[in-house]
């Protein structure tokens, strides 16, 4: 079944003829994603890679019936971008756009929310469901279809524990990267019941670390998981005064103790496997699925 996207999404491109989206139009149909159109003002009657491009969001969706759209477009661009999809009946949209300004984001989270939609980013690698739909940075060359799902604020840190992943066989239902920026549409904890409700999903690894509290709202969502949930907190030795990659990666934040130290020894007292290493993820998804 997967989350998010599968092969009954239909997708477009919101700035689909820049060289970002036309080169992610291009990788998404050679891998079988089901990509429907793009948008792109003053562009409409034009085409990319063999699919339509209209003016605006509203139009796409009308002749398309799309309902998950990837936003590849400037910074100060996408409040208006995010919401006129949304406005249009989008029900997932991944901002990929980094550097968005703190109120555009806030504003554009909160109206996801009132529209009932989803809403991944800014700063977002994207959602990717193996051999069904591709609407992320992540290439589909490097995950296979399997029974692991992930969820992370950092694309980098994904691809690295895919590797471990695989190496040892798993592969993956579907990977949700939430975005790195202060402010992101989606959570962990939002994340985690649908993974939960997901048959084709046996347990979830959660890449997480320092700053903030969004492990923390995660955890306080296990006991209604009835899965397993691995978690990987990156950055175990950095220390509390460093901000690290993203910039959501803050030290504090958050009313209790942000660094990854102490975010690990809470998934471990939650009664997680918990690891500070990314090539320890498959011996604890292995122990934790052995366990359960």
């Amino acid at each position: 079944m997967a989350i998010l996207v599968d092969k009954t999404s239909r997708i477009l491109i919101q700035g689909i003829t820049g060289s970002t989206g036309r080169s992610y139009a291009q990788r998404m149909l050679a891998g079988g994603t089901p990509l429907v159109g793009g948008v792109a003002p003053d562009r409409g009657g034009q085409d990319v890679a063999g699919v339509p491009v209209f003016d605006n969001a509203a139009e796409a969706v009308a002749a398309t019936g799309a309902n998950a759209v990837l936003t590849v477009i400037r910074s100060d661009l996408a409040l208006d971008a995010v919401l006129e999809s949304l406005s249009a009946g989008i029900t997932t949209l991944v901002l990929y756009t980094e550097n968005v300004p703190v109120h555009d984001a806030i504003k554009m989270r909160a109206y996801a929310r009132a529209k009932g939609a989803r809403l991944l980013g800014p700063n977002s690698a994207g959602v990717i469901s193996p051999g069904k739909a591709n609407l992320a940075d992540l290439n589909d060359t490097n995950v296979r279809p399997g029974r692991i799902g992930i969820v992370s604020k950092s694309g980098t840190l994904t691809y690295e524990v895919i590797d471990d992943l695989q190496k040892l066989g798993f592969g993956e239902s579907s990977v949700v990267c939430l975005g790195g920026d202060p402010v992101i549409g989606t959570t962990y904890a939002d994340i985690l019941p649908l993974f939960g409700a997901d048959d084709e999903t046996d347990l979830v690894v959660l890449i997480g670390e320092p700053g903030g509290g969004l492990e923390y709202q995660a955890i306080a969502t296990l006991p209604d998981m009835h899965k397993p949930v691995v978690a990987y907190i990156a950055a175990q030795n950095a220390p509390p005064e460093k901000r690290m990659g993203h910039a959501g990666a803050i030290h504090g934040g958050h009313a209790g103790d942000t660094t990854a130290t102490a975010k690990l020894a809470a998934f471990r007292a939650a009664g997680c496997e918990a690891v500070g290493r990314v090539t320890e993820v498959g011996a604890a998804v292995q122990r934790a699925l052995h366990r359960d």
